[in-house]
């Protein structure tokens, strides 16, 4: 069974740019380690809401963009084992100067319970 890790971040507007290149050099990291698959989604249409909604959740600012991403593993000890790697990549030492604030990010681990094909 696939395993899914979800992640919501605010980005600053001004920052996308560097965004997009951060995402472009960390992410083919997930794809050597055993990742099938990763997605980098900024914000288009993002409501608010009435309770709750994707900007309060990561406290984004009226300058800021909320980004919605995944990363698709073929199971969850394919992931377990990736991320390990992953935080012990080398590579990882230049992640410090990421273009968002990650103390407001939100992730968690998926197991999908239905998956539709294309």
């Amino acid at each position: 069974m696939s395993y899914v890790d979800g992640f919501v971040i605010a980005v600053p507007n001004a920052k996308r740019d560097q965004f997009i290149a951060h995402a472009s050099t960390f992410d083919p990291i997930f794809l050597e380690v055993g990742a099938t698959r990763v997605v980098e989604c900024w914000g288009d249409d993002v409501p608010e809401g009435k309770l709750t909604d994707f900007r309060r959740a990561v406290q984004a600012r009226d300058d800021e963009s909320v980004v919605f991403s995944w990363i698709e593993w073929p199971d969850k000890a394919t992931r377990d084992a990736g991320m390990e790697k992953f935080m012990k990549d080398p590579r990882m030492a230049a992640a410090a100067d990421c273009p968002f604030d990650g103390k407001r990010m939100i992730f968690g681990g998926f197991m999908p319970v239905v998956s539709l094909p294309a």
